[in-house]
């Protein structure tokens, strides 16, 4: 059993803290396990390790986009969540929303535009988020108030970002398992649900079971499980949404869907599982028993 971890992208440390907690968890349910780092020499290095199967902690760009997919159906290894397709589309934030449009499940209003077009003026009328349209953990998001001037991007934002109507409200977020939802989740912050929020103890507190009205908790349950297979992801998948309560079940809206959830001590797809009953290597174990390899 291989734990591939670590990467390439901007969520690398993000990877690296999942992987260990993962390495953990699959050593506790019994499984030998190798905790890969991985780099450009990642083929290579899985044709020494031979392993029977990769667990996918990486994070983030070529390793949640469909790139480190496409390398293990090439060697044939079964690895853990979702396939090639699933995890391209769910990376890209637009194809994202077409494919949730599609399937009759509520988003905001959004554009694509170039930095060079965001920075000269507002491109929505704000308030708006604009962030790459290809990252994950609240990497380079920027929310843009009404009265504020165009926002002056860092050097590190792609050349073309998503730029999409602000949804207030709150942060709920649902896991799926298979072919079930698990559960949902209130994230409550200070302020923007951002990187460090995310990840750094104290940064947020999950409420879990979310306290809303029924019928809000079985949309989330509904359309998370939805989303899920639109986009025909694999294993575990948790898809966040925005609720403005003052609009009932219409101020519902879906942000996107991460095909591989972070498992770190402050992650929220372990928290839903063991509200389920089930133990952190428990979860582990049952996602390795999902792996396939559609090759």
């Amino acid at each position: 059993m291989a734990v591939l971890m670590g990467g390439l992208s901007a969520e690398r440390e993000v990877s690296l803290v999942s992987g260990r907690e993962c390495a953990v968890a699959l050593r506790e349910a019994g499984y030998d396990v190798v905790e890969v780092d991985c780099g450009p020499d990642l083929a290579l290095r899985l044709s020494d390790i031979k392993p029977d199967v990769c667990f996918n902690a990486l994070h983030g760009r070529w390793g949640e986009d469909g790139c480190v997919q496409g390398l293990l159906e090439w060697m044939a290894i079964p690895y853990t969540h979702s396939g090639v397709l699933a995890s391209a589309l769910a990376m890209d934030k637009a194809k994202t929303k077409e494919v949730y449009a599609a399937a009759g499940l509520p988003v905001v209003n959004s554009v694509l535009a170039t930095k060079e077009a965001v920075e000269a003026g507002h491109v929505l009328p704000p308030p708006y988020v604009v962030k790459p349209n290809n990252e994950g953990s609240s990497v380079g998001v920027y929310i843009v108030h009404p009265g504020s001037n165009a926002p002056r991007l860092a050097s590190t934002m792609p050349a073309q970002v998503m730029v999409e109507t602000y949804a207030p409200g709150r942060e709920l977020t649902t896991t799926v398992m298979g072919d079930r939802a698990l559960g949902v989740t209130d994230i409550i912050t200070d302020g923007w649900y951002d990187y460090d929020a995310k990840y750094k103890p104290g940064g947020s507190r999950h409420e879990c079971p979310a306290n809303v009205p029924k019928d809000i908790a079985d949309a989330c349950l509904d359309y998370a499980l939805r989303a899920h297979r639109a986009l025909r992801c694999r294993g575990v998948s948790r898809t966040d949404f925005r609720w403005d309560e003052s609009r009932g079940l219409a101020g519902l809206i879906l942000l996107e869907t991460n095909t591989q959830p972070g498992m770190t001590p402050t992650s929220l797809a372990p928290e839903q599982a063991a509200m389920q009953g089930m133990s952190f290597a428990q979860f582990c174990d049952w996602m390795v028993k999902d792996a396939s390899c559609n090759r």
